[in-house]
């Protein structure tokens, strides 16, 4: 099934077409959609047409994909998905990390476990010189998750988004992490 990597915990795969059900059930969670459009619904027709084909896209510059699903190494059960996708599709110069996980992933670690190792495949394997992640700035757990996965906070900014979530009105922010930065810590 594509196994890009393995941590202690995780498996990271490739994302196959089967897999958009459990996409839509992670997707249709609010919880897990609070930060990203406020909870609201997604259709299955948005997974099948618009999700799915960007989770199966082929990155050249990185000679990979850039969104893995993350399943429990143990049990198998998939958890959400990462990802870890360049900015410009025909250079692995710098990345976007993130992440998704279900409900009973949460506080378990396995954010930071999954992004620390794609973080160290990537400048240690892919070529990549800089890894970036933003969030809105109100979401406490997922800049937790950056700053321990070694990312740094860069800025805050106000982006136009499709939706007012509650607290976007503090804006978002950047981290980042560089391979010169890395190698040193």
């Amino acid at each position: 099934m594509g196994i890009f990597l393995e941590t202690e915990r995780l498996r990271l795969r490739a994302f196959v077409p089967a897999d958009a059900d459990l996409v839509l059930a992670l997707h249709n969670d609010p919880e897990v959609m609070r930060f990203i459009n406020g909870g609201l619904p997604t259709t299955r027709e948005e997974i099948r047409d618009r999700t799915m084909p960007h989770f199966l896209h082929e990155y050249p510059g990185l000679g990979t994909r850039g969104f893995w699903a993350a399943e429990e190494k143990r049990s198998g059960d998939f958890l959400g998905w990462f990802e870890f996708r360049p900015l410009d599709e025909h250079s692995p110069a710098v990345v976007e990390l993130g992440y998704r996980l279900n409900r009973a992933a949460w506080g378990h670690g396995y954010a930071t476990e999954g992004s620390r190792a794609l973080v160290g495949r990537g400048f240690a394997e892919l070529g990549v010189e800089r890894v970036t992640a933003n969030t809105m700035a109100v979401n406490t757990r997922s800049r937790r998750v950056m700053e321990k996965a070694g990312l740094s906070f860069v800025r805050a900014f106000t982006a136009d988004w499709p939706y007012v979530i509650d607290g976007s009105e503090h804006g978002d922010v950047e981290y980042e992490l560089t391979r010169e930065r890395w190698k040193t810590s």
